[in-house]
């Protein structure tokens, strides 16, 4: 829930991902609590496969944000999307391989490692929090390009 947008913090000379709540969604009370509610998850967890939660606040007309880090890299979707272009890119297709591409393009070597990384993190949820995930992984999962 929410729109995500990049960000450049002036004054600690540092780029920040912002969640705002959506406008529509902002004048409902449950919806604010929630909100507030997955900040403080978040903020909770200390993991490499969590991003690191820096303040929740208000920007005018009431509409609620989280500032985050930014990590730069590609969403999920976009790494599948990407992992199915390799023949356009000259590479070798060798359908004998024992390493076949999984669904989506990506190989399985690769897939398991990130399913791996994804359910190391939601066990880490779980443990801390007791938490349990119902959103929509593909929106949310990154390969950032510094190694989280």
């Amino acid at each position: 829930m929410g729109v995500v947008y990049k960000a450049e913090d002036l004054k600690l000379g540092r780029f920040a991902a912002l969640k705002f709540l959506p406008p529509h969604l902002s004048a409902d009370e449950v919806e604010k609590k929630r909100f507030v509610h997955e900040a403080k998850a978040a903020s909770a967890l200390d993991y490499p496969n969590f991003c690191t939660i820096y303040e929740i606040d208000e920007a005018g007309a009431g509409q609620m944000f989280i500032a985050m880090a930014y990590y730069d890299g590609e969403t999920l979707k976009e790494r599948i999307t990407k992992s199915g272009g390799r023949e356009a890119r000259g590479e070798e297709r060798d359908t004998r391989s024992a390493e076949r591409k999984a669904r989506g393009g990506l190989r399985v070597t690769e897939a398991l490692d990130i399913a791996i990384q994804i359910l190391q993190g939601l066990a880490k949820a779980h443990a801390s929090l007791g938490a349990v995930f119902f959103g929509e992984p593909r929106a949310v999962l990154c390969a950032a390009t510094q190694g989280r």
